[in-house]
């Protein structure tokens, strides 16, 4: 198979991670997570602290502001008053997910990287939902010191958080089916079921 980028979006408590680490060992390929905030600080300078603390978090006030998509491809120079803004990291972020997608096969992991590589003809863009009762149980198995609602207000805060900052960047919506290739309930097929199920999509996708 010739190269390949699968991005790969999912709700709270879905399993979208351990799917994203099993596909990446069923294709022996890399996969992005936090390692892009690294990579973003070593090309911007700017110190991983800064991007950790503004990764997926943006504030209400900015929420309520943005009239349009935020991001524009633009990275700003070192000595703008803007250079660590919100938007400026997501910039670099984006600027490291582009140039991961042009020289090896690789899978991502959140950060709007469905959007940023949209247009890229060897992107398979997946998105991992689950009915809420599946997430519940599925976050509750390994949460065992959290009530039943402290679990349900996790979740929920973490899906609003998602599509915030989708929303913000991007101008359009997280869980809007138009934005990806594949969408897969984890809650029916499981987690060996969505990695399976990708797996069989991908060559004839990329065909």
């Amino acid at each position: 198979m010739d190269k390949f980028v699968i991005t790969v979006a999912r709700e709270s408590g879905s399993g979208g991670h351990n799917i994203t680490r099993k596909l990446s060992e069923a294709l022996n390929v890399p996969y992005y997570d936090r390692d892009l905030l690294r990579k973003a600080s070593d090309v911007s300078g700017i110190h991983e602290r800064l991007f950790g603390a503004a990764d997926e978090r943006i504030g209400l006030r900015e929420m309520l502001s943005a009239a349009e998509k935020v991001y524009t491809g633009e990275i700003l120079p070192p000595d703008s008053d803007d250079y660590i803004s919100t938007r400026n990291l997501f910039s670099f972020q984006a600027k490291i997910i582009k140039e991961l997608a042009e020289t090896e096969s690789c899978i991502i992991l959140g950060r709007a990287g469905n959007y940023l590589l949209r247009d890229r003809k060897d992107v398979l863009r997946v998105f991992i939902h689950a009915p809420l009762e599946k997430r519940l149980e599925r976050v509750a198995s390994f949460s065992l010191a959290l009530s039943q609602s402290e679990i349900l207000r996790r979740i929920r805060t973490e899906d609003k958080r998602r599509a915030s900052y989708y929303r913000y960047y991007t101008g359009e919506e997280w869980r809007d089916a138009a934005g990806y290739d594949l969408c897969l309930d984890s809650g029916d097929l499981g987690e060996d079921g969505c990695v399976e199920r990708i797996l069989r999509v991908l060559p004839v996708f990329m065909h």
